[in-house]
């Protein structure tokens, strides 16, 4: 490395901070504000390297040092509130987000009004990001990346027409640009009149550069043909989709099973039964479970007497277990993380929670509906003894069949082989059995045939738990009008309660037999 008389003071703390050197990063970038308290490019630089050592606050200070130093830079305010997003300081990161598009240097600044757009979104306000996405495009004109955010807000809010409007346009630009593919044919079920299967295949056939892409054409497929009822050849579709996406993973099924188990392990009856003080103010519902089980239904249901918000599938609870367990750790390699957590402050932990979800809620009643809280069950009693928990139930082949055929991106890893499906499901079930044990009458189970086929008498049982009023003049069946979702299912989730889903695993029983042989094999019934 060049000592820093042979380069500039700068460029060396960023050469510190690529190798990894963050507490050395820190110490030089303190060294150089001493110097120069007022160097806006200093001040980035040590904000840069604050939040490598996972200090945001400080990061947060030294950004607003820079931001006042600069006369209020709109690139600096626009990163400050991302940064402010990351902390989970939802209100403040809003609250500067529509303060920075009324700024002169946003008014006609395509890019700028584009990212505090995106902004809004991580804010869990969709509605308020797309008039911000259609200004940029006053600006940026149809730009495809642009056209896809601002698709992907319509979809969330139920323009579903004019989602799929901009996906056509981005999609006559970036033709081959699989999830823009996949997300046109989830907007609405395809018809027979009005469906992009040949058009799907052909593209198919003549081939899809990048592998990602290609998953993404074969499970836009995979969907179409069975809104058509040509259910072989979706299963076909969706199997080479799954292959494709598999093959860009890394990912250890039997490592994230043995993590279950250790969480189950360390919060065992005698664990649950120790003394924790936990945050008491909040009273959140949580809704866990596995995806694509009915979740959003049943959150749905929950929003619509208007007593309690959605703050949508937000990260914050895993993220805080994770982060507060660092510190419980204290640098002690050989006590596993699961472990470690049983040091929590639970009480600092549920606080914070609490603090950061609701502003995603805009409302301190809110719901949470990341499915994968299952595994946190037993921390969210201590951090949040007052929190509910509802944990959705389903058909285990129906549920996993219905996983199948979703593409997720980035998120579940286990569900683009069936094996590693069956595995990560029998590992969840006995998860949630075991919470079950170590916490009698601490969750209630909601049957997702039991919602579907009577959705009035599952909302009353479930708002008193919940202990939230039910309203006989409400028709919880009914397809919401207003409310946004979040959530992979945003269309489905505004029809009116069917129960079309129940039972549709059983056309392809005997090409899901491994599936039904794991689950037989570690006691699961299907139904």
């Amino acid at each position: 490395m060049k000592s820093e008389s042979e380069q500039s003071p700068i460029k060396a703390g960023y050469d510190l901070l690529r190798q990894g050197l963050f507490r050395e990063a820190v110490e030089h970038g303190e060294r150089l504000a001493s110097r120069a308290p007022r160097d806006v490019d200093v001040l980035v630089f040590l904000s840069e390297a604050c939040f490598a050592v996972g200090d945001l606050e400080m990061a947060r200070s030294r950004l607003q040092s820079a931001i006042e130093a600069s006369g209020g830079s709109l690139p600096l305010k626009i990163k400050q509130a991302g940064l402010l997003v990351h902390m989970r300081r939802r209100a403040d990161a809003r609250a500067l987000a529509m303060e920075t598009t009324t700024s002169a240097g946003a008014r006609g600044n395509g890019q700028a009004l584009w990212q505090l757009a995106s902004i809004m979104v991580n804010c869990n306000r969709p509605a308020e990001a797309i008039g911000l996405y259609e200004q940029a495009r006053v600006s940026l004109g149809d730009h495809p990346g642009l056209l896809y955010d601002l698709a992907v807000a319509q979809f969330f809010t139920g323009d579903f027409a004019g989602a799929e409007l901009n996906l056509d346009r981005m999609l006559g630009m970036v033709p081959d640009a699989g999830h823009a593919l996949y997300l046109r044919s989830t907007v609405r079920r395809q018809t027979d009149a009005r469906n992009h299967v040949d058009a799907l295949r052909q593209r198919l056939a003549s081939g899809v550069g990048r592998a990602e892409w290609e998953a993404g054409a074969w499970y836009a497929l995979g969907k179409e043909l069975e809104d058509l009822g040509e259910h072989d050849a979706a299963f076909d579709a969706i199997v080479r989709g799954a292959a494709v996406k598999r093959s860009t993973l890394t990912y250890d099924i039997a490592a994230e099973c043995a993590a279950i188990v250790s969480v189950c392990d360390a919060y065992s009856e005698t664990a649950m039964n120790e003394a924790a003080a936990g945050h008491e103010a909040a009273d959140p519902i949580f809704v866990v479970g596995m995806p694509r089980t009915g979740t959003t239904l049943l959150e749905r249901i929950l929003v619509q007497g208007g007593d309690v918000r959605s703050a949508g599938e937000p990260l914050d609870f895993a993220q805080l277990v994770a982060q507060y367990t660092r510190q419980a750790a204290g640098g002690r390699p050989e006590v596993s993380p699961a472990e470690a957590s049983r040091g929590i402050d639970f009480e600092a932990l549920g606080r914070e929670y609490a603090r950061g979800a609701s502003e995603a809620a805009g409302a301190t009643r809110f719901i949470d509906k990341m499915p994968v809280n299952y595994l946190y069950c037993g921390l969210i009693r201590k951090a949040l003894p007052n929190a509910r928990i509802l944990h959705l139930t389903r058909d285990p082949v129906d549920s996993c069949w219905a996983i199948f055929k979703t593409l997720f991106f980035s998120a579940y890893h286990f569900s683009y082989d069936l094996e590693e499906l069956g595995r990560y499901y029998v590992a969840y079930a006995q998860a949630m059995a075991h919470w079950h044990s170590v916490m009698p009458n601490g969750i209630l189970d909601v049957r997702y045939e039991d919602l579907v086929s009577d959705p009035e008498g599952e909302a009353k049982r479930v708002l008193e738990w919940c202990r939230l009023p039910y309203d006989a003049s409400i028709r919880y069946g009914a397809a919401p009008q207003k409310a946004a979702f979040t959530t992979a299912s945003a269309a489905q989730v505004r029809e009116p309660v069917h129960a079309r889903s129940v039972g549709s695993s059983r056309r392809h029983r005997e090409r899901l037999a491994p599936l039904i042989e794991t689950f037989a094999a570690a006691g699961l019934q299907a139904r």
